[in-house]
């Protein structure tokens, strides 16, 4: 069986991290993030009806009449809705809750959240500089851990495509959740922050497994060619994070599939978090590397 040539092959495999990269990029401005209440403040309400649920509209319809603003029901189905208003106080909470008795008849309220705008965006700021003081503290440690890697190439180098592979690892999954939010109103919260430094632990470990591999073999194949060193590297390795990585990917498959609705969106944040990461450790990081070392030579 013919082996891949993952650093002769490099500039496809950065076409194609470059292409989702920009795919990303254009979602995010054409349809933005649909952030839940934790980052956007206001109230959600979870309610079950004993027969079908109403339809959307109808009960956009009656808070509305009734003076409500803002009103968004992001899921309608089965005998379950999901209905967002502005942030409500406890006395306007049960005058929605009685507008709705009144209009569609008995039901139970399952969940009531409401968050204030300022704290939601507190939260957004938080979460934003949680994820870049990571990648900071991240590729510094990588930087100092390989201090006295083999030359040619210096430890900091290892540390920023490291950083760099963690950045490209998180994009591309809010590019997707851009699409989803704007067509299946899945939403952006503290649980998808919790899931993207889950997916920056989990690259960085795949990333540094490689480039531990090749700081070894720099060691003791010092007569080779430095491309050479690195295939030989990643030929080493990639069968061990390939294998990792469906682990993983079964387990969180199943959670996607048979899980609860509030679980499904962490889920499916991680399954492409996972994928995206072991395609990085393996196509796109050590191959990196070895293009840096040829722009240095030229």
């Amino acid at each position: 069986m013919k082996k891949i040539s993952f650093v002769g092959l490099r500039r496809w495999w950065f076409a194609l991290s470059g292409l989702s990269i920009v795919a990303s990029f254009v979602a995010l401005a054409v349809f933005g993030l649909e952030f839940s209440i934790d980052f956007k403040g206001g109230s959600l309400m979870e309610l079950s009806f004993a027969n079908a649920a109403p339809a959307s509209a109808d009960i956009t319809s009656a808070l509305t009449d009734s003076g409500e603003q803002s009103v968004t029901v992001q899921s309608s189905s089965g005998n379950r809705a999901i209905v967002r208003l502005q942030s409500l106080t406890e006395e306007q909470h049960q005058a929605v809750l009685a507008t709705l008795h009144a209009k569609f008849g008995d039901f139970t309220e399952d969940k009531f959240d409401s968050i204030g705008p300022v704290i939601g965006n507190e939260l957004r700021k938080s979460a934003l500089l949680g994820l870049v003081t990571t990648l900071v503290l991240i590729g510094l440690y990588i930087s100092w851990a390989f201090r006295k890697v083999s030359e040619p190439i210096a430890s900091w180098k290892y540390g920023m495509l490291t950083v760099l592979c963690a950045a490209h690892d998180v994009i591309i999954p809010l590019g997707v959740f851009a699409v989803i939010g704007h067509y299946w109103h899945w939403e952006v919260g503290t649980a998808f922050i919790a899931a993207m430094l889950t997916i920056l632990g989990y690259s960085i470990s795949d990333t540094v497994v490689v480039f531990d591999r090749t700081r070894e073999n720099l060691s003791r194949h010092t007569g080779e060619a430095f491309e050479d060193i690195v295939e030989k590297s990643i030929q080493q390795t990639y069968i061990r994070s390939i294998n990792t990585s469906v682990t993983v990917l079964l387990a969180l498959s199943s959670i996607l599939l048979i899980g609860g609705e509030t679980t499904r969106p962490f889920a499916l944040a991680l399954l492409i978090g996972v994928l995206v990461g072991t395609y990085s450790s393996i196509f796109f990081a050590s191959p990196a590397l070895v293009e840096w070392e040829m722009l240095k030579k030229k």
